[in-house]
Formats: C-alpha cells, sequence, structure tokens
C-alpha cells in the first residue's frame, strides 16, 4: 500500500515538472500561462491530450510563412494615407470627418496597414437565403477570377449550389481559387472539388494535415470568410456555407447572421488579404500582382472603409484594439451583437468604464449554444454586465451568431471576429470598419428588431438560476483564456 502511494506521489511530482516546463517553453500571457498549469496538474495526462489539441502554439516556421507574404496590391498608399490624415486633407467627407473617424483610421493603418476606402456600396444580409441567392447570382456573371476563402464548406445542398456556379464558370474560363479552413471543413471528402480542379479551379486548405481526420490544430484556424468576384464585388461578414446558416438545423432554427457585399475600392483590400492568405496557405504555387485583380473601381456608392485582420502571426491584436476603441469613444450607445462573449480584461474593463459613464451599452448573445462550454462562459460573462448596468438580451428566435458593433449610430464593425479570446488572438479573422451614419444605422435598426425577438437578461432571472449552473458558468469562466 505504502509503495503504491509513494507511486502516485512520484506519477504526480513529475506530471507537475513536466507541466511546468511544457506551460513556461512558450511565451503566453499570464492568464493563459495558469489556466494550462491548472488544467496539466489537475488532470494528470489527460491535461497534456488537451494541450496536444488546443494548447500547442503555432511553430515559428508557420509563423513566418504568413507573416513573410507581401501585402499584395498596396504598395505606397499606406503611407500617403497616413500623410493625408495628418494634413487634414479630404481623405474622409465633411460629414465622416470627426475626430473619432480619424483616430480610427490613423489605428488601423498603423496596426495592420489597413488602407481606408472612400466612395463604396455597402448591402447588408441578415438572412442566409437572400445572402446565397445574392452571391451565386454574382458568381454566375463573373469574367475574369473569383476568389474564395470560407472556414467551413459543407457537402450538403447549399454546398452544392456554390460548388456547381463556380464549376460553370470554371469551365468558362474563369479562374476560380478556394481556401477552406481544414478544420471547420473536415467533414469534406477529398473528391468534392474533383470536378472544379478538372475544369481548372484550384481548392486548397489552410493548415491542412497529412492525415485530415486526426488535425490535431483545433486553435490557429482561419475564420475568415472572404469571396472576390472580378475585383469588383466582395462579400465579408458571419456565413460560413451550409445548409445550417439556412436555418435547415432543428437544433439551431433560424439562422441570425450579418453579412456584406461590397462594390467599390474596399475589394481591393479583401482581395489583397485574399492573396496573403493563399501564398501561405499555398507556398508552390504564389500568386502574383495582376491589373485584373485589382482594377481601380469609380465611386459606386458614399461609404468608406477599412478592412482589417488579424491573426497569432501579430501580437497587435488589431480586430480586439478597433473594438475598445470604438467603445472608448462612444458618447451615446454602443450595441454589439456576438454569439460568444469571453472578452480578455481590456474588452471588460472598457465595457464596464462606458456603462459606468453613462453610456447606452446593450448586448446581444444567443439562446442556446453551439459549444456549450464556451457558452456557459459567455453566461458568466453576461451576469457580469448585468451586475454593472449594461442590458444584456438573449435573442429567442433561433440561433445568433452576427459579430457587429455599432457606436453612437456613426460607426459601426461587422465581421468574423467575435467578443471572445479566440478570436483575439487564436484565429485568423477579418472585419469591415465602416465610416457611415446611414450603414450605422442600419446595422442599429437590425439590433432593434432583434430586440423584439429576445428577452433581457436581467438580475432576478440570475439569483433564480440553480447552484449548479451557476458552478459550471464559473467553472467555464476559469479556463476562458484558453477556450
Amino acid at each position: 500500500m505504502n509503495i503504491l502511494i509513494y507511486i502516485l506521489l512520484g506519477v504526480y511530482f513529475l506530471n507537475t515538472i513536466l507541466s511546468i516546463i511544457t506551460v513556461f517553453r512558450e511565451k503566453r500571457d499570464i492568464a493563459a500561462t495558469w489556466a494550462w498549469l491548472l488544467v496539466l496538474i489537475l488532470l494528470p495526462g489527460i491535461g497534456f491530450i488537451f494541450y496536444l489539441f488546443i494548447g500547442k502554439k503555432m511553430n515559428r516556421e508557420k509563423i513566418f510563412d504568413i507573416k513573410s507574404q507581401e501585402n499584395i496590391g498596396m504598395p505606397e498608399l499606406v503611407q500617403a494615407q497616413k500623410e493625408m490624415l495628418a494634413d487634414d486633407e479630404g481623405l474622409l467627407s465633411d460629414k465622416q470627418a470627426t475626430e473619432n473617424a480619424k483616430e480610427m483610421a490613423s489605428l488601423f493603418l498603423e496596426s495592420d496597414e489597413s488602407i481606408l476606402t472612400k466612395g463604396n456600396k455597402v448591402e447588408l444580409f441578415t438572412d442566409g437565403e437572400k445572402k446565397f441567392d445574392s452571391l451565386i447570382q454574382d458568381i454566375s456573371k463573373a469574367e475574369h477570377h473569383i476568389h474564395m476563402i470560407y472556414y467551413i464548406i459543407h457537402n450538403d445542398k447549399i454546398g452544392k449550389r456554390v460548388l456547381n456556379a463556380l464549376e460553370e464558370r470554371a469551365a468558362a474560363g474563369v479562374d476560380v481559387l478556394v481556401i477552406y479552413d481544414a478544420l471547420g471543413s473536415r467533414s469534406l471528402k477529398p473528391n468534392f472539388f474533383k470536378k472544379l480542379e478538372k475544369l481548372g479551379g484550384k481548392a486548397e486548405p489552410f493548415f491542412g494535415s497529412k492525415f485530415p481526420i486526426i488535425n490535431l490544430r483545433f486553435n490557429y484556424r482561419n475564420h475568415r470568410k472572404i469571396v472576390i468576384i472580378d475585383g469588383k464585388i466582395g462579400y465579408t461578414g458571419g456565413f460560413n456555407v451550409g445548409d445550417e446558416y439556412l436555418g435547415e438545423y432543428k437544433k439551431f432554427g433560424y439562422w441570425r447572421d450579418t453579412h456584406l457585399k461590397i462594390q467599390g475600392n474596399a475589394v481591393l483590400a479583401l482581395q489583397s488579404r485574399f492573396l496573403m492568405d493563399w501564398n501561405a496557405a499555398v507556398p508552390k504555387h504564389k500568386l502574383e500582382y495582376e491589373e485584373n485583380y485589382f482594377p481601380l473601381i469609380d465611386k459606386a456608392g458614399h461609404s468608406n472603409i477599412q478592412i482589417v485582420s488579424s491573426g497569432p502571426d501579430s501580437d497587435l491584436e488589431q480586430i480586439k484594439k478597433g473594438y475598445i476603441k470604438m467603445i472608448s469613444m462612444a458618447k451615446e450607445s454602443v450595441f454589439i451583437q456576438t454569439p460568444y462573449f469571453v472578452p480578455d480584461d481590456s474588452v471588460l474593463e472598457s465595457i464596464q468604464i462606458a456603462v459606468m459613464s453613462g453610456i447606452d451599452v446593450k448586448i446581444m448573445i444567443p439562446n442556446k449554444p453551439d459549444h456549450p462550454f464556451i457558452y456557459r462562459a459567455t453566461m458568466y460573462y453576461a451576469a457580469a454586465m448585468v451586475a454593472v448596468g449594461a442590458e444584456v438580451y438573449i435573442y429567442d428566435n433561433g440561433f445568433l451568431h452576427a459579430k457587429t458593433v455599432v457606436v453612437d449610430g456613426t460607426i459601426c464593425s461587422i465581421g468574423t471576429a467575435n467578443f471572445d479570446i479566440r478570436s483575439f488572438k487564436l484565429n485568423f479573422e477579418v472585419n469591415t470598419f465602416i465610416y457611415d451614419h446611414k450603414i450605422a444605422q442600419q446595422q442599429q435598426q437590425f439590433f432593434y428588431e432583434d430586440m423584439k425577438k429576445s428577452y433581457q437578461l436581467t438580475q432576478e432571472i440570475l439569483d433564480n438560476q440553480s447552484k449548479w449552473l451557476k458552478f459550471k458558468q464559473t467553472f467555464s469562466r476559469l479556463f476562458s483564456p484558453i477556450l
């Protein structure tokens, strides 16, 4: 018996030493370091399996591959815009040239080399059927190229519709390139794109594995959704390609999301992002600058736009900083929609400060989880928001997947990045920041309409939650730095 105790103590001691070595081998923030130590020490053996799937950081070679990609198609524009903003020239219209807008534009120019494009036309989609009808119609009119990135592509009805549209244009001589995330689209069989490739198109996984069924990389995924057609039309936002996004899964019901169709020179920024991702994913077949990829477009609308990307290849967390900046400059209101609300301390504090400063802060989250553990952490932070005076609404008409922020009805952000640590640090994301009162107010109106299909989370509701539910929320929150 004594021998068994000594063996167990020895194993536990060895596990502790290995846990410390494993965690401190890689640079992390303090919260993530302590969270992983907790997992590895409290769950001997099993903790290391979790770490293998979601804890290992991206290797340096892969980071270098991504960082080394040139910002194709955007030469000298960034520096020129910096000078224009500094000289107070007409980069923004009189209506849009507020100090806040200038500061936002400068922030993204410095952190992400994101150019500000003028005169874009923007169409908002909140319904999957309408979004895909529009997308497929535009694909069918493509003349030179179709470039596409989606985190999830399913072999189902809408997946086949999109694929058939791509195959038709590839057969007509249009250059078709597709990137799909290897984990998000893990259900795809190798032959899904076989016909497309026979017709001259190309489809490549992002961060694929030699053994697709056993992909050990849960994090560091390409969560971006981008489509560029002839360099003139761009789509980006929250919808992936799958029948659930059309509300055809009983588990989720109606799928409420937000997506953009853009016409104008902001499409060129999406194009540049696609080319960099392609060259990182397919280093053996790199794409170079072509005039047909970057056609200069006459004024199509009135929206000024910056396309901002972030990911684990940079420590700047550009989109998170954009969120913080928007919240901090609010004078009247901040409206947030997100399926996952697991903010880090900096984001949490910026929201708390806004609430305590008398700003009308409204946050909307779904009524059901697609990831139960993350949802429990979301509910913990939702309760914290209610405690400081923010209004939290639970969308009760299906599943809310939109990732949007509107400030003062003047500036809004729509994209792929959730209000969680995974989107801020661990995944590759893209957001559209729009400086246009009309679009911002339209997005704000969508929020009000969604409130009619929601109920407000009150302190009374929270007080009536079971102790077991509160424990699960608190327990999940402990691991929020690594979710």
